[in-house]
């Protein structure tokens, strides 16, 4: 097995749970259900699964970064 081989193997999943996605942001599993209902988390209906794109998640998080930086300087 080659080292590109076994990098994929141990590689981050592309599509979260709730569940992950909930781990990987520090708060419950509620909130990120939440997130998803409103929009502000984007979410696949995956046959009758709901997943997260990974990068969902750090977009997520950018957005959230932006609105703090921009509320700071209006202040």
């Amino acid at each position: 097995m080659s080292i590109a081989e076994d990098s994929t193997l141990t590689a981050a999943p592309l599509l979260l749970t709730v569940e992950q996605a909930a781990q990987q942001l520090g708060i419950g599993r509620t909130t990120v259900f939440a997130l998803v209902k409103s929009g502000d988390l984007e979410s696949i209906p995956l046959g009758r699964l709901r997943r997260i794109p990974a990068e969902c998640i750090t977009e997520y998080i950018n957005r959230l970064r932006g609105a703090a930086r921009d509320s700071r300087q209006a202040a």
